[in-house]
């Protein structure tokens, strides 16, 4: 590992990658429109060789007792070996807990998804969007995937039918009804080694490096959501460069997003 270290700092000190990019490109993105044919809404979502699949599920259930009329939000991230030998089978370790938590908050903290609008009645009975990551290849940063699939996702989702009579929900019946989202909230997670910043670190630049910053923005400019990793430090002036250069690459991302969502929606 330290050989990989020497190296990704040797070509750093040239504003230089090992794999001819620069310190703030992303590799190649890819988005597929809906490849899960059972969920609501669901994207694959390629960075590079890393490799996400997210589904959408709503269902209704009883609100929450401080948020009597607005819905539920329920993001899940399940590790399997088959994406990595790093991780094992069983119950979510910290790392999925993490990557759950920074993909809710992003989406949540953002107010792109009007919640009250899934209360079907106050105290009673409201809608809850499930989101479930599932990673393929972790070839580094799944944090942006995960990400931009469940944005994606989210955005294709569409609601399946509610028989009021009833109160139940049928599954198999899918309306033409779809998630309203305001905004796109887009993550991007910037890595650090030594001195240098750099964005979309690959595994091997991601086992190398000192710290990670995962900031969220909005189309207006705005920052949402924030989460640092590892035990490497960011200075102000650093994170406030970080956040200026998330809303370029948030914009970035967020066209490609609109662009590839328009063919599946």
């Amino acid at each position: 590992m330290s050989s990989y270290k020497n190296m990704i700092s040797a070509l750093l000190t040239k504003n230089m990658r090992y794999d001819g990019r620069s310190l703030v490109d992303y590799r190649q993105i890819k988005i597929e429109p809906n490849p899960i044919p059972h969920a609501n809404g669901s994207a694959r979502v390629q960075i590079g060789k890393t490799d996400v699949l997210v589904g959408v599920k709503f269902d209704v259930d009883t609100p929450f007792p401080d948020t009597p009329d607005e819905g539920i939000l329920i993001t899940n991230a399940e590790l399997c070996p088959i994406a990595s030998p790093d991780f094992e089978p069983g119950p979510p370790g910290p790392e999925a807990v993490e990557l759950a938590r920074v993909v809710d908050r992003g989406i949540r903290e953002s107010g792109c998804i009007d919640f009250s609008s899934l209360c079907i009645k106050p105290k009673e009975k409201v809608w809850v969007i499930f989101i479930d990551i599932y990673p393929i290849n972790d070839d580094g940063n799944l944090f942006d995937a995960a990400a931009l699939g469940a944005v994606a996702a989210l955005s294709l989702a569409r609601f399946p039918k509610y028989d009021e009579s009833t109160e139940t929900v049928q599954f198999k019946e899918i309306t033409n009804q779809k998630l309203k989202l305001k905004d796109f909230p887009i993550l991007t997670t910037f890595a650090k080694l030594d001195k240098y910043l750099f964005v979309d670190y690959d595994k091997k630049e991601e086992q190398a490096m000192d710290a990670r910053l995962s900031i969220a923005t909005l189309s207006n400019g705005l920052y949402t959501a924030m989460q640092k990793g590892g035990d490497g430090t960011f200075s102000r002036e650093e994170v406030l460069n970080l956040i200026d250069l998330a809303k370029i690459k948030g914009e970035e991302l967020r066209s490609i997003l609109k662009k590839e969502i328009g063919k599946g929606g």
